[in-house]
Protein backbone atom coordinates (compact mmCIF):
# COMPACT_ATOMS: atom_id res chain seq x y z
CA UNK A 1 0.00 0.00 0.00
CA UNK A 2 1.41 3.38 -0.95
CA UNK A 3 0.85 6.07 1.66
CA UNK A 4 -1.40 9.01 0.84
CA UNK A 5 0.79 11.11 3.13
CA UNK A 6 4.50 10.53 2.47
CA UNK A 7 5.34 13.35 4.88
CA UNK A 8 3.86 11.27 7.72
CA UNK A 9 4.83 7.76 6.67
CA UNK A 10 8.46 8.64 5.90
CA UNK A 11 9.50 11.51 8.17
CA UNK A 12 13.12 11.30 6.99
CA UNK A 13 12.12 12.69 3.59
CA UNK A 14 9.21 14.87 4.73
CA UNK A 15 8.95 18.32 6.31
CA UNK A 16 10.56 19.11 9.66
CA UNK A 17 8.78 17.35 12.52
CA UNK A 18 8.03 20.69 14.17
CA UNK A 19 6.40 22.19 11.08
CA UNK A 20 2.75 23.09 11.65
CA UNK A 21 0.52 20.60 9.83
CA UNK A 22 -2.90 21.77 11.05
CA UNK A 23 -4.29 24.84 12.74
CA UNK A 24 -7.91 25.32 13.78
CA UNK A 25 -8.25 28.65 15.55
CA UNK A 26 -5.81 28.57 18.47
CA UNK A 27 -5.38 24.76 18.30
CA UNK A 28 -2.54 23.40 16.19
CA UNK A 29 -0.62 20.18 15.55
CA UNK A 30 2.86 19.77 14.15
CA UNK A 31 3.68 16.90 11.80
CA UNK A 32 5.20 14.98 14.69
CA UNK A 33 2.08 15.51 16.83
CA UNK A 34 -0.24 14.59 13.96
CA UNK A 35 1.70 11.39 13.29
CA UNK A 36 1.59 10.48 16.97
CA UNK A 37 -2.13 11.14 17.42
CA UNK A 38 -3.05 9.40 14.19
CA UNK A 39 -0.79 6.47 15.03
CA UNK A 40 -2.41 6.02 18.44
CA UNK A 41 -5.89 6.09 16.94
CA UNK A 42 -4.95 3.75 14.08
CA UNK A 43 -4.17 1.04 16.62
CA UNK A 44 -7.82 1.13 17.78
CA UNK A 45 -9.42 0.87 14.34
CA UNK A 46 -11.00 -2.30 12.96
CA UNK A 47 -9.61 -4.28 10.04
CA UNK A 48 -11.17 -6.76 7.67
CA UNK A 49 -12.75 -4.18 5.37
CA UNK A 50 -14.82 -2.49 8.08
CA UNK A 51 -15.63 1.20 7.66
CA UNK A 52 -15.49 4.00 10.22
CA UNK A 53 -17.64 7.13 10.27
CA UNK A 54 -16.21 10.52 11.26
CA UNK A 55 -18.31 13.25 12.84
CA UNK A 56 -16.77 15.89 10.59
CA UNK A 57 -16.73 19.04 12.67
CA UNK A 58 -14.29 21.85 11.87
CA UNK A 59 -11.77 20.62 14.42
CA UNK A 60 -8.33 18.96 14.45
CA UNK A 61 -9.96 15.73 15.69
CA UNK A 62 -11.63 15.34 12.28
CA UNK A 63 -8.29 15.59 10.47
CA UNK A 64 -6.59 13.18 12.88
CA UNK A 65 -9.44 10.68 12.52
CA UNK A 66 -9.37 10.73 8.72
CA UNK A 67 -5.58 10.53 8.50
CA UNK A 68 -5.46 7.65 11.00
CA UNK A 69 -8.06 5.66 9.11
CA UNK A 70 -6.54 6.24 5.69
CA UNK A 71 -3.04 5.34 6.86
CA UNK A 72 -4.45 2.18 8.44
CA UNK A 73 -6.28 1.29 5.22
CA UNK A 74 -9.74 1.76 6.79
CA UNK A 75 -12.42 3.46 4.63
CA UNK A 76 -13.89 6.68 6.04
CA UNK A 77 -17.50 7.89 5.90
CA UNK A 78 -17.51 11.65 6.65
CA UNK A 79 -20.75 12.76 8.34
CA UNK A 80 -22.27 16.22 8.10
CA UNK A 81 -22.97 17.37 11.68
CA UNK A 82 -25.92 19.38 10.35
CA UNK A 83 -27.64 16.37 8.75
CA UNK A 84 -31.24 15.80 9.73
CA UNK A 85 -32.22 12.68 11.65
CA UNK A 86 -33.70 10.91 8.61
CA UNK A 87 -30.71 11.60 6.35
CA UNK A 88 -28.21 10.63 9.04
CA UNK A 89 -30.09 7.42 9.83
CA UNK A 90 -30.07 6.50 6.13
CA UNK A 91 -26.32 7.11 5.76
CA UNK A 92 -25.44 5.11 8.87
CA UNK A 93 -27.72 2.24 7.86
CA UNK A 94 -26.38 2.21 4.30
CA UNK A 95 -22.68 2.44 5.20
CA UNK A 96 -22.82 0.34 8.40
CA UNK A 97 -19.71 1.78 10.08
CA UNK A 98 -18.07 -0.26 12.82
CA UNK A 99 -17.14 2.88 14.78
CA UNK A 100 -18.01 6.57 14.93
CA UNK A 101 -15.01 8.82 15.56
CA UNK A 102 -15.71 12.17 17.23
CA UNK A 103 -14.07 14.98 19.11
CA UNK A 104 -14.36 14.64 22.90
CA UNK A 105 -17.74 15.63 24.29
CA UNK A 106 -19.48 15.94 20.93
CA UNK A 107 -23.26 15.89 21.33
CA UNK A 108 -24.69 13.42 18.83
CA UNK A 109 -28.28 13.05 17.61
CA UNK A 110 -30.33 9.99 18.45
CA UNK A 111 -29.79 8.55 14.96
CA UNK A 112 -26.10 8.04 15.78
CA UNK A 113 -26.73 6.32 19.09
CA UNK A 114 -26.44 2.78 17.77
CA UNK A 115 -22.86 3.08 16.53
CA UNK A 116 -19.99 2.47 19.00
CA UNK A 117 -18.19 5.74 19.60
CA UNK A 118 -14.48 6.50 19.95
CA UNK A 119 -13.33 9.95 21.01
CA UNK A 120 -10.19 11.20 19.28
CA UNK A 121 -7.30 12.30 21.48
CA UNK A 122 -5.12 14.72 19.50
CA UNK A 123 -2.39 14.61 22.18
CA UNK A 124 -1.97 10.84 22.17
CA UNK A 125 1.19 9.25 20.81
CA UNK A 126 1.55 6.16 18.70
CA UNK A 127 3.05 4.83 15.49
CA UNK A 128 1.42 5.04 12.07
CA UNK A 129 1.25 1.67 10.24
CA UNK A 130 3.51 2.92 7.45
CA UNK A 131 6.33 4.04 9.73
CA UNK A 132 9.29 1.77 10.32
CA UNK A 133 8.97 0.29 13.83
CA UNK A 134 11.78 0.08 16.35
CA UNK A 135 10.96 -3.61 16.93
CA UNK A 136 9.25 -6.01 14.52
CA UNK A 137 5.47 -6.06 14.77
CA UNK A 138 2.71 -7.97 13.03
CA UNK A 139 2.19 -6.58 9.52
CA UNK A 140 -0.98 -4.63 8.80
CA UNK A 141 -3.59 -6.05 6.46
CA UNK A 142 -2.49 -5.52 2.85
CA UNK A 143 -4.31 -2.61 1.18
CA UNK A 144 -4.41 -1.93 -2.54
CA UNK A 145 -4.58 1.46 -4.22
CA UNK A 146 -7.96 0.41 -5.69
CA UNK A 147 -9.38 -0.19 -2.23
CA UNK A 148 -11.83 2.35 -0.79
CA UNK A 149 -10.49 5.45 0.92
CA UNK A 150 -13.71 7.41 1.40
CA UNK A 151 -17.44 6.92 1.04
CA UNK A 152 -18.87 10.39 0.48
CA UNK A 153 -22.63 10.81 0.27
CA UNK A 154 -24.14 12.93 -2.47
CA UNK A 155 -26.78 15.56 -1.82
CA UNK A 156 -29.67 13.28 -2.71
CA UNK A 157 -31.72 15.78 -4.74
CA UNK A 158 -33.52 12.95 -6.55
CA UNK A 159 -33.83 10.48 -3.66
CA UNK A 160 -31.89 9.33 -0.60
CA UNK A 161 -28.18 10.25 -0.68
CA UNK A 162 -25.95 7.75 -2.47
CA UNK A 163 -22.51 6.84 -1.13
CA UNK A 164 -19.80 7.42 -3.74
CA UNK A 165 -16.93 5.02 -3.06
CA UNK A 166 -13.65 6.83 -3.73
CA UNK A 167 -10.56 4.58 -3.98
CA UNK A 168 -7.14 5.57 -2.68
CA UNK A 169 -6.03 5.83 -6.30
CA UNK A 170 -8.55 8.60 -7.01
CA UNK A 171 -7.52 10.69 -4.00
CA UNK A 172 -3.83 10.46 -4.89
CA UNK A 173 -4.42 11.11 -8.61
CA UNK A 174 -6.52 14.22 -8.00
CA UNK A 175 -4.20 15.76 -5.44
CA UNK A 176 -1.13 15.13 -7.58
CA UNK A 177 -2.83 16.53 -10.69
CA UNK A 178 -3.77 19.68 -8.76
CA UNK A 179 -0.19 19.97 -7.51
CA UNK A 180 0.89 20.03 -11.15
CA UNK A 181 -1.78 22.53 -12.21
CA UNK A 182 -1.35 24.87 -9.25
CA UNK A 183 2.39 24.45 -8.62
CA UNK A 184 1.36 23.32 -5.13
CA UNK A 185 4.31 22.45 -2.85
CA UNK A 186 5.15 21.78 0.77
CA UNK A 187 6.00 25.45 1.20
CA UNK A 188 2.37 26.46 0.66
CA UNK A 189 0.11 27.34 3.57
CA UNK A 190 -3.59 26.97 2.77
CA UNK A 191 -6.37 28.90 4.50
CA UNK A 192 -10.07 28.06 4.18
CA UNK A 193 -13.31 27.89 6.13
CA UNK A 194 -15.02 25.05 4.27
CA UNK A 195 -16.97 22.20 5.90
CA UNK A 196 -15.04 18.95 6.29
CA UNK A 197 -17.68 16.41 5.27
CA UNK A 198 -17.32 17.20 1.57
CA UNK A 199 -14.69 16.75 -1.13
CA UNK A 200 -13.81 20.46 -1.31
CA UNK A 201 -13.08 21.05 2.35
CA UNK A 202 -11.79 17.60 3.32
CA UNK A 203 -9.99 16.09 0.32
CA UNK A 204 -8.67 19.28 -1.25
CA UNK A 205 -8.59 21.48 1.83
CA UNK A 206 -7.06 19.10 4.40
CA UNK A 207 -5.67 16.02 2.67
CA UNK A 208 -4.18 18.16 -0.11
CA UNK A 209 -1.80 20.16 2.10
CA UNK A 210 -0.88 17.05 4.11
CA UNK A 211 0.00 15.08 0.98
CA UNK A 212 2.32 17.89 -0.09
CA UNK A 213 3.90 18.28 3.35
CA UNK A 214 2.49 21.80 3.73
CA UNK A 215 0.12 23.39 6.22
CA UNK A 216 -3.59 24.13 6.50
CA UNK A 217 -5.22 26.81 8.62
CA UNK A 218 -8.95 26.42 9.10
CA UNK A 219 -10.91 29.56 9.92
CA UNK A 220 -13.72 27.76 11.72
CA UNK A 221 -16.22 30.29 10.44
CA UNK A 222 -15.42 32.19 7.25
CA UNK A 223 -14.98 35.94 7.47
CA UNK A 224 -13.11 38.54 5.39
CA UNK A 225 -11.27 39.55 8.57
CA UNK A 226 -10.10 35.98 9.15
CA UNK A 227 -8.92 35.64 5.55
CA UNK A 228 -6.95 38.89 5.78
CA UNK A 229 -5.39 37.87 9.10
CA UNK A 230 -4.15 34.52 7.77
CA UNK A 231 -2.89 35.85 4.45
CA UNK A 232 -1.04 38.59 6.31
CA UNK A 233 0.33 35.88 8.62
CA UNK A 234 2.01 33.78 5.96
CA UNK A 235 -0.79 31.84 4.22
CA UNK A 236 -0.19 31.52 0.48
CA UNK A 237 -3.40 29.94 -0.84
CA UNK A 238 -7.12 30.52 -0.27
CA UNK A 239 -9.90 28.04 -1.09
CA UNK A 240 -13.52 29.19 -1.09
CA UNK A 241 -16.93 28.88 -2.66
CA UNK A 242 -18.61 31.68 -4.66
CA UNK A 243 -20.58 32.94 -1.65
CA UNK A 244 -17.29 33.55 0.17
CA UNK A 245 -15.68 35.33 -2.76
CA UNK A 246 -18.82 37.42 -3.21
CA UNK A 247 -18.53 38.56 0.41
CA UNK A 248 -14.88 39.39 -0.17
CA UNK A 249 -15.79 41.38 -3.28
CA UNK A 250 -18.46 43.27 -1.34
CA UNK A 251 -16.02 44.09 1.48
CA UNK A 252 -13.11 45.20 -0.72
CA UNK A 253 -14.19 48.78 -1.52
CA UNK A 254 -14.18 49.77 2.15
CA UNK A 255 -11.22 47.67 3.28
CA UNK A 256 -7.86 48.45 1.65
CA UNK A 257 -6.17 46.10 4.11
CA UNK A 258 -8.21 43.19 2.76
CA UNK A 259 -7.24 44.13 -0.79
CA UNK A 260 -3.58 44.18 0.20
CA UNK A 261 -3.86 40.79 1.91
CA UNK A 262 -5.57 39.14 -1.06
CA UNK A 263 -3.00 40.68 -3.37
CA UNK A 264 -0.29 38.96 -1.33
CA UNK A 265 -1.71 35.44 -1.90
CA UNK A 266 -0.02 33.13 -4.37
CA UNK A 267 -3.29 31.48 -5.39
CA UNK A 268 -7.01 32.17 -4.94
CA UNK A 269 -9.19 29.17 -5.85
CA UNK A 270 -12.99 29.04 -6.12
CA UNK A 271 -15.07 25.92 -6.60
CA UNK A 272 -18.27 23.94 -5.85
CA UNK A 273 -20.30 26.34 -8.04
CA UNK A 274 -19.64 28.95 -10.72
CA UNK A 275 -18.15 32.26 -9.58
CA UNK A 276 -19.97 35.12 -11.35
CA UNK A 277 -17.81 37.03 -13.80
CA UNK A 278 -18.75 40.28 -12.05
CA UNK A 279 -17.13 39.06 -8.82
CA UNK A 280 -14.05 37.93 -10.74
CA UNK A 281 -13.70 41.42 -12.16
CA UNK A 282 -14.24 43.23 -8.87
CA UNK A 283 -11.63 41.13 -7.06
CA UNK A 284 -9.06 41.50 -9.82
CA UNK A 285 -9.61 45.26 -10.06
CA UNK A 286 -9.12 45.73 -6.30
CA UNK A 287 -6.27 43.29 -5.70
CA UNK A 288 -4.50 42.64 -9.00
CA UNK A 289 -5.17 38.94 -8.39
CA UNK A 290 -7.28 36.59 -10.49
CA UNK A 291 -9.40 33.86 -8.96
CA UNK A 292 -8.78 30.40 -10.42
CA UNK A 293 -11.78 28.11 -10.90
CA UNK A 294 -11.79 24.33 -11.10
CA UNK A 295 -14.49 21.76 -11.79
CA UNK A 296 -15.21 18.50 -10.03
CA UNK A 297 -17.87 16.53 -8.24
CA UNK A 298 -18.13 13.90 -5.54
CA UNK A 299 -17.94 10.98 -7.96
CA UNK A 300 -14.99 12.29 -9.97
CA UNK A 301 -13.05 14.47 -7.55
CA UNK A 302 -11.38 17.09 -9.80
CA UNK A 303 -11.67 17.07 -13.58
CA UNK A 304 -10.44 20.45 -14.81
CA UNK A 305 -8.80 23.64 -13.60
CA UNK A 306 -7.41 26.91 -14.79
CA UNK A 307 -3.67 26.42 -14.36
CA UNK A 308 -1.56 28.70 -12.20
CA UNK A 309 0.66 29.25 -15.24
CA UNK A 310 -2.24 29.36 -17.72
CA UNK A 311 -4.11 32.16 -19.42
CA UNK A 312 -6.59 33.90 -17.10
CA UNK A 313 -10.13 33.48 -18.35
CA UNK A 314 -12.93 34.42 -15.97
CA UNK A 315 -16.03 32.29 -16.24
CA UNK A 316 -14.25 29.10 -17.29
CA UNK A 317 -13.10 26.10 -15.27
CA UNK A 318 -9.96 25.67 -17.32
CA UNK A 319 -8.66 22.59 -19.08
CA UNK A 320 -8.65 18.88 -18.16
CA UNK A 321 -6.19 17.95 -15.43
CA UNK A 322 -3.31 15.57 -16.21
CA UNK A 323 -4.67 12.06 -16.70
CA UNK A 324 -8.29 13.15 -17.16
CA UNK A 325 -10.11 12.61 -20.46
CA UNK A 326 -13.11 14.89 -21.08
CA UNK A 327 -15.63 15.03 -23.90
CA UNK A 328 -18.98 16.73 -24.59
CA UNK A 329 -21.82 14.65 -26.02
CA UNK A 330 -25.22 15.20 -27.61
CA UNK A 331 -28.40 13.94 -25.98
CA UNK A 332 -28.02 10.62 -27.79
CA UNK A 333 -24.49 10.19 -26.47
CA UNK A 334 -22.76 11.12 -29.72
CA UNK A 335 -19.63 13.23 -29.10
CA UNK A 336 -19.81 16.79 -30.40
CA UNK A 337 -18.18 17.02 -33.80
CA UNK A 338 -16.10 20.06 -32.84
CA UNK A 339 -15.59 22.54 -30.02
CA UNK A 340 -16.56 26.05 -31.06
CA UNK A 341 -17.26 27.74 -27.73
CA UNK A 342 -21.01 27.81 -28.43
CA UNK A 343 -22.32 24.24 -28.84
CA UNK A 344 -23.69 22.80 -25.60
CA UNK A 345 -23.11 19.18 -24.60
CA UNK A 346 -23.07 16.99 -21.51
CA UNK A 347 -19.67 16.46 -19.90
CA UNK A 348 -18.40 12.89 -19.74
CA UNK A 349 -15.06 12.02 -18.14
CA UNK A 350 -12.65 9.10 -17.77
CA UNK A 351 -9.51 8.81 -15.70
CA UNK A 352 -7.84 7.71 -12.47
CA UNK A 353 -9.83 10.35 -10.54
CA UNK A 354 -13.12 8.44 -10.82
CA UNK A 355 -15.01 6.66 -8.07
CA UNK A 356 -15.56 2.91 -8.31
CA UNK A 357 -19.32 2.99 -7.79
CA UNK A 358 -22.19 3.79 -5.44
CA UNK A 359 -22.23 1.77 -2.24
CA UNK A 360 -24.91 -0.95 -2.35
CA UNK A 361 -26.30 0.51 -5.61
CA UNK A 362 -25.12 -1.54 -8.61
CA UNK A 363 -28.11 -0.25 -10.60
CA UNK A 364 -27.15 3.40 -10.08
CA UNK A 365 -23.49 2.61 -10.76
CA UNK A 366 -24.29 0.93 -14.07
CA UNK A 367 -26.52 3.82 -15.13
CA UNK A 368 -23.79 6.36 -14.36
CA UNK A 369 -21.28 4.92 -16.84
CA UNK A 370 -21.29 4.34 -20.59
CA UNK A 371 -20.37 0.94 -21.97
CA UNK A 372 -16.82 2.13 -22.65
CA UNK A 373 -16.24 3.58 -19.18
CA UNK A 374 -17.12 7.27 -19.50
CA UNK A 375 -18.86 8.75 -16.44
CA UNK A 376 -22.01 10.74 -17.21
CA UNK A 377 -21.66 13.87 -15.07
CA UNK A 378 -25.03 15.44 -15.87
CA UNK A 379 -23.26 18.81 -16.23
CA UNK A 380 -23.69 20.83 -19.41
CA UNK A 381 -20.86 22.85 -20.89
CA UNK A 382 -19.34 24.45 -23.94
CA UNK A 383 -15.68 24.06 -24.86
CA UNK A 384 -13.46 26.52 -26.65
CA UNK A 385 -11.21 25.40 -29.52
CA UNK A 386 -8.17 25.65 -27.22
CA UNK A 387 -9.71 23.29 -24.67
CA UNK A 388 -11.07 25.67 -22.02
CA UNK A 389 -14.38 24.47 -20.55
CA UNK A 390 -17.27 26.69 -19.50
CA UNK A 391 -20.04 25.11 -17.39
CA UNK A 392 -23.56 26.27 -18.28
CA UNK A 393 -25.54 24.22 -15.76
CA UNK A 394 -26.93 20.85 -14.76
CA UNK A 395 -28.71 18.76 -17.37
CA UNK A 396 -31.64 18.11 -15.01
CA UNK A 397 -32.23 21.68 -13.85
CA UNK A 398 -30.19 24.11 -15.97
CA UNK A 399 -30.60 23.02 -19.58
CA UNK A 400 -33.49 24.94 -21.07
CA UNK A 401 -34.88 24.02 -24.48
CA UNK A 402 -36.62 27.10 -25.79
CA UNK A 403 -37.73 27.80 -29.36
CA UNK A 404 -35.45 25.10 -30.74
CA UNK A 405 -32.36 26.37 -28.86
CA UNK A 406 -30.44 24.63 -26.07
CA UNK A 407 -29.73 27.29 -23.46
CA UNK A 408 -27.58 26.96 -20.36
CA UNK A 409 -28.92 28.73 -17.28
CA UNK A 410 -25.45 29.62 -16.01
CA UNK A 411 -24.56 32.14 -18.68
CA UNK A 412 -27.88 33.96 -18.21
CA UNK A 413 -27.29 34.09 -14.45
CA UNK A 414 -23.87 35.64 -15.05
CA UNK A 415 -25.39 38.24 -17.35
CA UNK A 416 -28.08 39.14 -14.82
CA UNK A 417 -25.47 39.55 -12.09
CA UNK A 418 -23.76 42.20 -14.21
CA UNK A 419 -26.84 44.43 -13.81
CA UNK A 420 -26.24 46.93 -10.98
CA UNK A 421 -29.71 46.34 -9.56
CA UNK A 422 -29.29 42.56 -9.14
CA UNK A 423 -27.77 41.09 -5.99
CA UNK A 424 -28.46 37.40 -6.66
CA UNK A 425 -29.93 35.52 -9.61
CA UNK A 426 -31.06 32.04 -10.59
CA UNK A 427 -32.50 30.90 -13.90
CA UNK A 428 -34.82 27.98 -14.60
CA UNK A 429 -37.09 26.83 -17.39
CA UNK A 430 -40.80 26.19 -17.19
CA UNK A 431 -43.29 24.80 -19.72
CA UNK A 432 -44.46 27.15 -22.45
CA UNK A 433 -47.07 26.25 -25.08
CA UNK A 434 -45.28 28.16 -27.82
CA UNK A 435 -41.56 27.86 -26.99
CA UNK A 436 -41.55 24.47 -25.30
CA UNK A 437 -39.85 26.07 -22.30
CA UNK A 438 -39.47 29.72 -21.39
CA UNK A 439 -36.60 31.25 -19.48
CA UNK A 440 -37.53 32.31 -15.94
CA UNK A 441 -35.27 34.56 -13.86
CA UNK A 442 -35.39 34.53 -10.06
CA UNK A 443 -33.87 37.77 -8.85
CA UNK A 444 -32.88 39.15 -5.46
CA UNK A 445 -32.71 42.91 -6.12
CA UNK A 446 -30.24 45.26 -4.48
CA UNK A 447 -33.18 47.48 -3.52
CA UNK A 448 -36.27 45.41 -2.92
CA UNK A 449 -38.43 48.54 -2.89
CA UNK A 450 -37.28 49.54 -6.38
CA UNK A 451 -36.21 46.43 -8.31
CA UNK A 452 -35.19 46.58 -11.98
CA UNK A 453 -38.18 45.86 -14.22
CA UNK A 454 -38.78 42.74 -16.26
CA UNK A 455 -38.27 44.47 -19.62
CA UNK A 456 -35.10 46.15 -18.38
CA UNK A 457 -33.59 42.83 -17.31
CA UNK A 458 -34.69 41.06 -20.51
CA UNK A 459 -33.06 43.75 -22.62
CA UNK A 460 -29.92 43.65 -20.48
CA UNK A 461 -29.52 39.90 -21.13
CA UNK A 462 -30.42 40.12 -24.83
CA UNK A 463 -27.74 42.74 -25.45
CA UNK A 464 -25.04 40.66 -23.74
CA UNK A 465 -25.94 37.21 -25.00
CA UNK A 466 -28.65 36.78 -27.64
CA UNK A 467 -32.35 37.66 -27.85
CA UNK A 468 -33.50 34.04 -27.49
CA UNK A 469 -31.67 33.80 -24.13
CA UNK A 470 -33.55 36.68 -22.50
CA UNK A 471 -35.84 35.87 -19.53
CA UNK A 472 -39.52 35.89 -20.46
CA UNK A 473 -40.58 35.97 -16.80
CA UNK A 474 -38.90 37.58 -13.79
CA UNK A 475 -39.77 36.66 -10.21
CA UNK A 476 -38.41 38.59 -7.24
CA UNK A 477 -37.27 37.04 -3.95
CA UNK A 478 -35.68 38.26 -0.72
CA UNK A 479 -33.12 35.43 -0.77
CA UNK A 480 -32.24 32.39 -2.87
CA UNK A 481 -32.19 28.95 -1.17
CA UNK A 482 -28.62 27.62 -0.86
CA UNK A 483 -26.96 24.55 0.62
CA UNK A 484 -23.91 24.39 2.92
CA UNK A 485 -21.55 24.75 -0.03
CA UNK A 486 -23.25 27.89 -1.32
CA UNK A 487 -24.95 26.20 -4.28
CA UNK A 488 -28.39 27.49 -5.20
CA UNK A 489 -31.02 24.80 -4.60
CA UNK A 490 -33.30 25.36 -7.58
CA UNK A 491 -35.64 22.57 -6.60
CA UNK A 492 -36.45 24.59 -3.46
CA UNK A 493 -37.57 27.68 -5.41
CA UNK A 494 -41.26 28.50 -4.95
CA UNK A 495 -43.52 26.65 -7.39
Amino acid sequence: MSSLFPALSDPSSGPPADRAALRFGDRSLTYAELAGAAGSLAERLPGGGARVAVWATAAPETAVAVVAALEAGVPVVPLNPKSGERELAHILSDSAPALLLTEPGAVLPAAAGGVPRVEVDVRASGRLPGRAPVDPVDPVDPVDDEDPALVVYTSGTTGPPKGAVLPRRAVAATLDALADAWRWTGEDVLVHGLPLFHVHGLVLGVLGPLRRGGSVRHLGRFSPEGVARELNGGATMLFGVPTMYHRLAEALPGDPGLAEALGRARLLVSGSAALPVHDHERITAATGQRVIERYGMTETLMNTSVRADGAPRAGTVGVPLPGVELRLVEEDGTPLASYDGESVGEIQVRGPNLFTGYLNRPDATAAAFTADGWFRTGDMAVRDPDGYVRIVGRKATDLIKSGGYKIGAGEIENALLEHPGVREAAVTGEPDADLGERVVAWVVPVDRHSPPGEEELAGHVARRLAPHKRPRTVRYLDVLPRNDMGKIMKRALPS
